[in-house]
């Protein structure tokens, strides 16, 4: 009996919307551009001539989405959802969020809005300040993941909108169970972006949630001129290092598209890929002997999985000892920021700040001794 108790406050809020009155406005009427991105090529927002509403689509909710656009209808002085809509509807400013991608929570961190943070997923491997300081209290929740969410908790949170993440489509037992319970959701895509500046850009619906916008849009700028300004230094060697990335995964090596986010950031930080073959949109598997003579041109390697030191780098694999980047310590990680338990700020914070991400990679390349705030030199 106590959980059907816990949902009557949720079916009377959603009933008293029900009753606010007839829609102002049709879906159709959301035509006039509130704000297009300027490198983000996953979402937009409309608002209409003569409403404070707003309308943001998200056309890239999940990587391989060609078709899956969806629809979240932000409500302001009143207005109420048309009746044909089909998608999402909130009233902002939302006070209660669940994020469940640390990305989302640096999203808000970078707007100075963390406070609405009430939960996440997997909160032991967030590394936001005001998370874990607020976890101790119970004031920030950890609702669990993907099918294994907590869905009594988060009726009993009442959340304004819970933030997804998707891999290859909409979880439909999910998000049923969220319609269900009456909690607004939304698909945000910041990892489909190639650019490093389209992922940071999605701050900006965390800033129209809260009523943000033109903040939003200023912090983005900022950001974005930072960025521009190191990418128009010259190479820090005056010649482009190659690079080489990651590690085996069962005997597998995956290299990233060379159209990827990291290695536009390493061509932007005056690298060069190493690898030339992969032009699709997707990383690709390479054998070990092939990923091995990559290596061995390289002139710099970065993002090793979780290695912390150079002894665990050649426990994978013993050949590693020879290579010469690995000889010349000029091997780094992405890892320099790290939860107790391995959780990585580089996959959180970084994603709205590539300009910080920017002035490591260069520093990286140019084997300087700047400090660095992502990224470390193995030893």
């Amino acid at each position: 009996m106590k959980p059907f108790l816990r949902l009557i406050p949720i079916l009377a809020a959603a009933l008293a919307v029900g009753c606010s009155g007839p829609a102002k406005h049709v879906l159709s009427d959301f035509t006039t551009e509130v704000y297009t991105p300027a490198h983000a090529s996953g979402f937009d927002i409309r608002g209409t001539e003569d409403g404070a509403s707003t309308l943001i689509t998200i056309r890239k909710p999940w990587q391989g989405a060609a078709t899956a656009e969806q629809y979240l209808l932000l409500l302001r002085d009143g207005d109420k959802a048309p009746a044909n809509f089909e998608g999402q509807a909130v009233k902002t400013p939302v006070h209660r969020v669940v994020c469940m991608s640390s990305s989302h929570v640096a999203m808000f961190d970078a707007i100075g809005q963390v406070r609405r943070i009430a939960g996440v997923s997997g909160i032991d491997y967030i590394s936001n300040t005001y998370v874990q300081e607020h976890r101790l209290c119970g004031e920030v929740r950890d609702v669990g993941y993907d099918t294994n969410l907590n869905f009594e908790l988060l009726a009993a949170m009442r959340p304004d909108i819970m933030l997804l993440y998707g891999v290859t489509g909409e979880n439909t037992v999910i998000t049923g169970k969220l319609r269900e319970l009456g909690i607004p959701y939304i698909y945000i895509g910041d990892y489909v972006e190639e650019s490093p500046l389209g992922k940071a850009e999605w701050l900006v619906i965390a800033a129209e949630l809260c009523d943000l916008r033109e903040a939003g849009a200023d912090t983005l700028r900022r950001i974005a001129r930072d960025y521009e300004a190191l990418r128009a230094q010259p190479a820090p060697t005056g010649k482009r290092p190659k690079v080489m990335l990651n590690t085996p995964y069962r005997d597998t090596w995956f290299m990233p598209s060379s159209h990827s986010y990291m290695i536009r950031l390493i061509e932007d930080a005056g690298g060069e890929y190493v690898y030339t073959k992969n032009d699709s949109n997707a990383s690709v598997a390479v054998d070990l002997e092939e990923a091995y003579l990559l290596a061995n041109a390289a002139d710099v390697w970065i993002n090793v999985g979780p290695c912390n030191t150079l002894a665990e780098l050649t426990a994978q694999n013993p050949k590693f000892a020879e290579i010469p980047v690995v000889r010349n310590r000029r091997v780094y990680n992405n890892n320099a920021r790290q939860t107790p338990t391995g959780g990585s700020d580089f996959w959180e914070s970084a994603v709205v700040r590539p300009d910080v991400v920017l002035r490591d990679l260069r520093t990286v390349l140019s084997g300087g001794s700047e400090p660095t705030y992502y990224y470390k030199r193995l030893e």
